[in-house]
């Protein structure tokens, strides 16, 4: 009679043998998930340590199954980063920024603290601890680690290496209270008159000026749009001939490692897609720019370099913060005026309308990092209380 085939997951007799340095080796077969039989085997100084040993590494082995990957949960965790941005690439689902993004967080943030480890090492306490040591450097960069670190473990869950994702029960990361900066109308008006000041050539330093950024300055103001969006808008992006003239956010201006500045043919999200009428002011500045545009086609870039190639954001970045020093204001970022356009619009026309211009589909992102807080409580509260409780004279 043929011997009964083992369950998957099971093992066998327990078998006993001394080794020639006398400590004992107690091994069984095990059918694996595969459905191979696999002889597994432990050592103890003595048959019953060894026998413990031996069924603690075959429990522990019935919670592993492999999959299609070479993975195994001894495998070292630079493995896992390797098959994680291998497979990010296959998905095709993320934009080349992003991957980079992910990437360059994985390698610079989780893999120091975690490149000696192997799969089956990387337990809760140590990723909970490893985010709260992170967190006490920057908030930004723990959730970041934590982004990349979740959905590497993750994909080692879906392919079965792992059992569960240590990641799902750390501890919260904390934000640090902080209050959005938005700039007033007065400071807005200061930063214009620095800028015309510099675009005039009245400045002693730095390249001569070709009036672009001051334009930039007030479409950012006019859209509320980020930077990369503002220096993507292209001829055909631009109606300032009907009653209403109006600018559509359809792209935005990216850098890739190791290839040229190009234009990408949605905003940060696909979803934030939008055409928003302009004011006045914005309109006034995009009139000057198009005469000034030696390219005549409708894909021709706003704003753009002498060969009509696109600007780099960091490049603009730059000589916003070069007018401004000369002019001794300092702490003013281009992501600010889109704050400072959402602040403005939230106290006129309310958090709603304030979201649909800055094309968030949550007005709670507005609110939370967009959105200076007026402290003012409103002064109808003055009144009340003074007839509840005026002084009998």
């Amino acid at each position: 009679m043929s011997r009964q085939r083992l369950t998957i997951g099971t093992f066998g007799d327990i078998g006993f043998l001394t080794s020639a340095n006398g400590r004992v080796v107690a091994r069984a077969r095990y059918r694996d998930w595969d459905g191979k039989n696999r002889l597994v085997q432990a050592t103890g100084d003595t048959q019953r340590a060894a026998e413990l040993a031996l069924k603690a590494k075959l429990a522990e082995r019935t919670l592993f199954q492999p999959g299609g990957s070479a993975l195994t949960p001894d495998s070292p965790f630079p493995d896992l980063v390797a098959y994680w941005l291998e497979d990010l690439e296959l998905e095709d689902r993320l934009s080349k920024t992003t991957l980079q993004l992910y990437e360059r967080n994985m390698r610079t943030l989780v893999l120091p603290a975690f490149e000696h480890l192997t799969l089956r090492e990387i337990g809760v306490a140590r990723c909970d601890h490893f985010l709260k040591q992170l967190a006490k450097q920057s908030y930004n960069r723990a959730k970041q680690a934590r982004v990349a670190l979740k959905l590497a473990l993750g994909l080692a869950v879906r392919h079965e290496v792992l059992p569960r994702n240590p990641m799902d029960h750390v501890s919260r990361l904390r934000r640090p209270a902080s209050t959005p900066n938005a700039l007033t109308p007065a400071e807005v008006n200061a930063i214009r008159a620095a800028i015309a000041y510099w675009e005039a050539g009245r400045s002693p330093s730095g390249p001569k000026p070709d009036g672009q950024l001051s334009a930039i300055v007030e479409v950012m103001l006019g859209t509320s749009t980020r930077i990369g969006e503002a220096l993507a808008i292209r001829r055909r992006d631009i109606d300032i001939t009907s009653a209403t003239p109006s600018i559509r956010i359809s792209g935005t201006i990216v850098t890739h490692r190791g290839e040229p500045t190009m234009r990408q043919d949605h905003p940060k999200t696909a979803k934030s897609r939008r055409t928003v009428a302009i004011p006045s002011f914005t309109a006034e500045a995009v009139r000057r720019r198009l005469t000034r545009l030696e390219d005549s086609s409708l894909d021709a870039l706003l704003f753009c370099s002498r060969e009509g190639t696109p600007l780099t954001t960091n490049n603009v970045r730059r000589q916003l913060r070069h007018v401004l020093d000369l002019a001794g204001i300092t702490g003013v970022t281009p992501h600010m005026f889109r704050r400072t356009v959402a602040t403005a619009i939230n106290e006129q026309g309310g958090v709603e309308l304030a979201a649909e211009l800055l094309g968030h589909t949550d007005p709670k992102i507005t609110i939370q990092h967009y959105i200076r807080r007026n402290e003012m409580v409103n002064p109808a509260t003055a009144e009340m209380l003074d007839r509840v409780f005026s002084r009998e004279e």
